[in-house]
């Protein structure tokens, strides 16, 4: 009996189906055309609201002609009713009037879930149709307000739009192109972005930062977390900055009455200067209305911006910004020591994110007046064989060779860096020595107190030292991580000397730039590191073949050799094939 039953509910269901086929079949876009000329032309036909609205759920496959009517037949209709609206927290009266317009409220927060929901839906194919849909959106967001900017409409776009899985960036790029030119849709995506990352779970802002290998093993939960991080970068690094703000600065605005009135940002464009009484140039209102736009741009910047940085970035993403949090969020910052910080955490992490945060660290000690004592020895400990062969050595070694530039550094600092250098040049590539040896060349001129590591022979010793230590040994403790317990000052630069022999001829060339006198500041010039910090050997490698060589070693041979060496050149050893 259950099984006839059950046979039937499914007989019935497939019936059910297969009308609702015919019944979309059947209908036909005149059909569409005319329930939206009769909700257009009479009150009496509101009941044909419903109807329209259903053919914009992105659940239906109603054809995209049938779309595009309803939704700006739905436009017209809802665009000059928006003052009239009220609040969609308002509660009805037994008014009938008040009752009609509490529940033509509740159609249009129905019709505008619709329009976010068709503007991240993967059925929206068409980009056009997409394009109508998010001006529609961005239209009401513009007058739906009494007048004023509806963040409200707008904050649902960009929630909308950082919790989609596929469409993110079909929409973010849309937006991009066409309305994050204007100054306060900027200034309300930095809002809403505040305001998501602020409400987000405690639990997520609470977790550590991934490292590397866990992307391998990520649960869904991490893994959705994760996308979504990514989603919220993507949008705040795609907004475009507040350019410079003086006479000739433009600036559009979306909604002329909202937080930038049209009246703020042409008096910004003008700039007139009237002479006082003291005879001294005096600016107009305009520059005040300028400074009024900066702050407060810079401030939801500034918001947005330390809200992301709390967040458990993954790992790519953790990279991505700090190799641009220098150019890209540093200088629009209201007060960048603020992100004291998040980088000094990063750069004790070690290892390639150090390199990474070193850039923008070094831009607060020089610019704004930031305090890191712990600079040099994390900046020491920096300085291992794989620097020369990472992705952003280039710039790291830039800034090594600028944190050592001032001539106040005490003498065993700079000794410690130049002999952890020349220790590194017997192990690193040829690109590598070439870097060291200018960067020990700028050290030696910059401090003549260390040019005693050039040659100090072992008799310069005192003669309680001279009995207890061996000849030929080097007090140089490379291991050693505090830099005042290196013994670096009682050492010698004979890593360098070595180099005069290296199978690589631009190394040997260089190294003897470091034989002139350099304590001599006028007869030598500092070495520019930048020309040799990227060298890899593709670079030295075309170095040599466009120079021009006027004697070419040449070698003669009466008969053809065996072997690579003969037994004279190593005597007691001998070189036989096992063929």
């Amino acid at each position: 009996m259950a099984s006839i039953q059950a046979s039937s509910k499914k007989r019935k269901n497939k019936g059910l189906g297969e009308n609702n086929k015919r019944k979309k079949k059947h209908q036909d876009l005149s059909d569409v055309r005319k329930l939206c000329q009769q909700l257009l032309s009479s009150r009496a036909h509101i009941n044909n609201l419903p109807l329209l609205l259903n053919f914009l759920n992105p659940t239906t496959s109603y054809p995209p002609e049938f779309l595009l009517e309803s939704l700006l037949s739905l436009q017209s209709f809802f665009t000059p009713l928006l003052p009239q609206l009220p609040s969609s927290s308002a509660k009805p009266t037994e008014d009938p009037e008040s009752i009609y317009w509490t529940w033509v409220r509740s159609k249009f927060d129905e019709f505008v879930q619709c329009l976010i929901e068709l503007s991240v839906s993967s059925t929206t194919s068409e980009e056009a149709l997409r394009e109508v849909v998010v001006d529609t959106l961005m239209e009401f967001v513009k007058v739906g307000n009494a007048g004023k900017f509806h963040s409200s409409i707008y904050h649902k776009l960009i929630y909308s739009m950082v919790y989609s899985v596929k469409e993110a960036d079909t929409l973010l790029n849309f937006l991009v192109s066409k309305y994050f030119k204007y100054i306060d849709v900027r200034y309300f995506t930095y809002i809403s972005l505040e305001k998501l990352i602020r409400t987000l779970d405690i639990k997520e802002s609470s977790d550590v930062k991934p490292k590397a290998e866990d992307t391998e093993n990520e649960t869904p939960a991490r893994a959705s977390r994760q996308l979504l991080i990514r989603n919220i970068h993507h949008v705040i690094s795609k907004i475009p900055h507040l350019e410079q703000l003086d006479e000739k600065s433009e600036h559009e605005v979306w909604n002329e009455s909202g937080v930038f009135t049209k009246e703020d940002v042409t008096e910004s464009k003008k700039t007139k200067s009237t002479e006082g009484k003291d005879g001294k140039v005096k600016s107009s209102k305009g520059v005040t209305s300028a400074v009024n736009i900066s702050k407060k741009m810079k401030l939801t910047f500034s918001k947005a911006w330390m809200a992301f940085l709390g967040l458990p970035l993954p790992i790519d993403v953790y990279k991505e910004v700090l190799v641009t949090l220098h150019q890209s969020v540093i200088p629009y910052l209201s007060n960048p020591i603020m992100l004291c910080d998040f980088l000094t955490k990063s750069y004790d992490i070690g290892g390639v994110i150090s390199v990474m945060a070193l850039s923008s660290l070094f831009i607060l000690m020089t610019e704004h007046g930031l305090e890191y004592p712990n600079l040099y020895g994390k900046l020491y400990a920096l300085l291992e064989p794989s620097i020369f062969i990472a992705k952003h050595r280039a710039k790291f070694l830039q800034l090594l060779d600028s944190c050592l530039k001032s001539p106040l550094l005490p003498a065993y600092l700079a000794a410690s860096f130049a002999k952890k250098l020349s220790r590194l040049a017997l192990t690193v590539p040829p690109s590598g020595g070439l870097v060291i040896i200018a960067l020990i060349h700028n050290l030696l001129r910059r401090h003549p107190s260390i040019n005693c590591l050039v040659h100090q022979e072992d008799n310069d010793e005192t003669a309680k030292d001279a009995s207890s230590i061996k000849a030929g040994i080097d007090l140089f403790n490379n291991e050693e991580k505090d830099l005042l317990k290196t013994n670096a000052m009682r050492s010698c630069l004979w890593e360098i000397d070595t180099l005069r022999h290296h199978y690589c001829p631009p190394v040997s060339r260089f190294v003897l730039s470091l034989e002139n006198d350099l304590t001599v500041r006028s007869k030598t010039t500092e070495v520019a590191v930048k020309d040799f910090s990227s060298g890899s050997y593709a670079t030295i490698f075309r170095e040599e073949i466009r120079r021009r060589v006027k004697q070419v070693p040449l070698a003669f041979y009466k008969a053809v050799p065996a072997s690579l060496f003969s037994e004279s050149d190593f005597a007691g050893w001998s070189f036989q094939s096992d063929s």
